[in-house]
């Protein structure tokens, strides 16, 4: 077998990406692996869906992160809704882990991953980007958010409303009325449990069929929370406003009522503080 090429990397842009900041939270659910396989295999047929004890897995993440560039600096918002898979040809590599394992790093080998169904961003570069290099099934949306800072209230409260959006005649993202999903995940007090995960692997099937793997890393722990208990898993809300839109459908396929197994979080720390002024003291 010849060595494969790498994939292509269109210009402008260049690999790898380096997030200047990145503020993130995801919701994992355990379900019925039927549908999951259906629905994978039209996406990515090359990829298999995992399962931990009989359940597939199925996991929504919210990114909002800050990238510097030459020409100054840009804030990105986006969701990826993905399916916890692996290369078919590799059942035999994987380990015998159950979900809690999976989520605390035990999987080494990276080649459980996710593949990505839906990934909805409001920048328009970004989306070029995700699908010009990972094959990412990109496309515009935005968002009303209320997330833990250092800057507000000392809660650990996510609460993340997407909205549909198109593309406008410049190009840019244009945002629209409709509302598509939305979910709300109150930790906290929630035992947490500092977890090393990454490198990630997102997969990927580009227009020629071809699959592809991208590693991403971050550089510090996540914080999961084992949301097993039913009390836990009722600290967290998803709601599907548009069942007709592609998310919301594959939402509702997927996921329904099932509770959720596990959130995790991850926040860059601030790399500098502006204080408090004083007052000067006037001489008289």
């Amino acid at each position: 077998m010849s060595p494969l090429t790498p994939p292509p990397v269109p210009e402008p842009f260049q690999l790898p990406f380096h997030y200047g900041a990145l503020h993130t939270i995801g919701l994992d659910y355990l379900v019925d692996p039927a549908p999951v396989r259906e629905l994978l295999a039209e996406h990515h047929p090359a990829l298999s869906a995992a399962e931990f004890a009989g359940r597939a897995l199925v996991s929504l993440n919210y990114q909002l992160y800050f990238a510097q560039y030459a020409s100054g600096g840009g804030v990105t918002q986006e969701i990826e809704y993905s399916i916890v898979a692996f290369p078919a040809g590799d059942a035999g590599r994987l380990p015998d882990i159950g979900y809690a394992q999976y989520a605390q790093g035990w999987d080494q080998t990276k080649l459980l991953g996710i593949a990505r169904i839906h990934v909805l961003c409001d920048n328009a570069l970004a989306i070029e980007a995700g699908r010009g290099i990972y094959a990412e099934p990109k496309y515009p949306g935005w968002f009303e958010t209320q997330t833990p800072s250092l800057n507000g209230p000392a809660t650990e409260v996510w609460s993340i409303r997407c909205k549909a959006a198109g593309f406008g005649a410049d190009g840019g993202v244009e945002r629209q009325d409709g509302e598509l999903f939305s979910f709300t995940a109150d930790l906290t007090g929630l035992p947490a449990v500092p977890v090393n995960t990454t490198p990630t692997t997102g997969y990927g099937t580009d227009a020629a069929g071809r699959a592809l793997a991208g590693p991403m890393n971050v550089y510090q722990p996540y914080r999961w929370h084992d949301l097993a208990d039913s009390a836990a898993a009722g600290r967290v809300r998803l709601a599907v406003q548009d069942t007709a839109s592609g998310i919301g459908r594959d939402l509702t396929r997927l996921i329904g009522e099932a509770p959720p197994a596990g959130a995790w979080t991850c926040q860059s720390p601030p790399v500098a503080a502006h204080n408090r002024p004083y007052y000067l003291a006037v001489p008289r």
